[in-house]
């Protein structure tokens, strides 16, 4: 590597600890700073000090599916902070070898907080030959807290900051993602925060999902916390999905469930938890819903479902979808079951 500014990465294995994560940024003035009074007083003297533009960033231990970076071609990259071009947490969950690290960043100008991004200690920034101020040993819980303090700001940092207190592997983390979704919080910030629990938080997020499916009030957020069992590797979550789909007082959230279910054609729960909703849900909007599930799985599963459905089923609400969605499946044997029909 051939340092544009400032040889950022000599520079920090000289000063940093060995146990420090040391991140590869180019084309930078790099000015590094241990915590003094804690991070929160650290991070805001240097955030009230930037008043043209620069970078404030730390490391802290990433939970260990975690893995965050630019891609190009399907190769890393080097991720630019400036301009046009500038990427951020294009997340791809992969089996980390050893302690995988997260690199937090903030975007600071004219005392402000703009912008929080995300990524994976290994890999490669270029910060656009702005201040790069790094932080030496940051504590997790601390960041996880100063995190949370933009929870209720910006759509854009809101976001961002979820995101990343939903990756460190603290403790901590669980306990201000589960704060976030109490009943007086924003729905937007509930909703968000379901995502990341489901995709990043292992078995506690899990556990905090499937209390929620239960006893939430809100049919939006026990819809995305759905989803959010939809992408969690837990085996558990795809029981929680189908006794949502089964049980859930709302349409809505049952229709959603059956969605999502799916997508896990390959599971024979999943399938069976459809046809019962078929069969056996007494609303006809979910009957629909679970007639396009079948639309949604492979061709070599849903279309002979289909035509079953349009072929035998006793509501004719259930028969017209079936049709409907072998009409746009463009599958020879929908086809072939038309030319049937038609000959009759």
């Amino acid at each position: 590597m051939k340092p544009v500014i400032l040889p950022v990465a000599l520079a920090l294995a000289v000063i940093l600890p060995a146990q420090a994560q040391q991140p590869d940024v180019r084309n930078a003035r790099l000015q590094t700073q241990s915590v003094q009074g804690g991070l929160d007083m650290t991070f805001r003297s240097l955030v009230r000090a930037q008043d043209s533009p620069g970078w404030i960033g730390y490391s802290v231990p990433a939970v260990d599916q975690h893995n965050s970076c630019c891609q190009n071609s399907g190769s890393p990259c080097v991720c630019a902070l400036e301009g046009e071009g500038h990427r951020f947490n294009v997340s791809k969950q992969v089996k980390l070898e050893g302690t995988p690290d997260v690199l937090v960043l903030f975007r600071a100008e004219k005392a402000h907080v703009g912008r929080i991004a995300f990524f994976s200690g290994d890999c490669s920034l270029d910060a656009g030959g702005l201040p790069f101020h790094w932080i030496q040993n940051a504590n997790p819980g601390e960041s996880v807290r100063l995190l949370a303090t933009f929870a209720r700001q910006t759509e854009h940092l809101r976001d961002a900051a979820v995101a990343a207190i939903a990756v460190h592997r603290d403790p901590e983390a669980d306990r201000v993602l589960e704060g976030f979704l109490a009943s007086g919080q924003p729905e937007e910030l509930r909703k968000k925060t379901v995502f990341w629990l489901g995709s990043a938080r292992g078995r506690r997020g899990y556990q905090i999902l499937d209390r929620l499916i239960r006893e939430d009030a809100s049919p939006e957020v026990r819809s995305q916390a759905v989803f959010a069992l939809s992408v969690s590797p837990e085996p558990d979550a795809l029981q929680a999905m189908i006794r949502t789909a089964h049980d859930d007082k709302s349409p809505h959230v049952r229709g959603q469930a059956l969605f999502w279910l799916a997508q896990k054609a390959q599971k024979k729960a999943a399938v069976e938890a459809i046809e019962n909703a078929v069969e056996n849900d007494p609303e006809t909007e979910v009957k629909k819903q679970a007639v396009f599930a079948f639309s949604q799985m492979p061709a070599e599963q849903g279309t002979p479902m289909l035509i079953h459905l349009a072929e035998t089923n006793r509501n004719r609400e259930v028969r017209k979808q079936a049709m409907f969605w072998l009409g746009q499946s463009k599958d020879p044997r929908a086809l072939q079951f038309f030319e049937q029909v038609l000959a009759k």
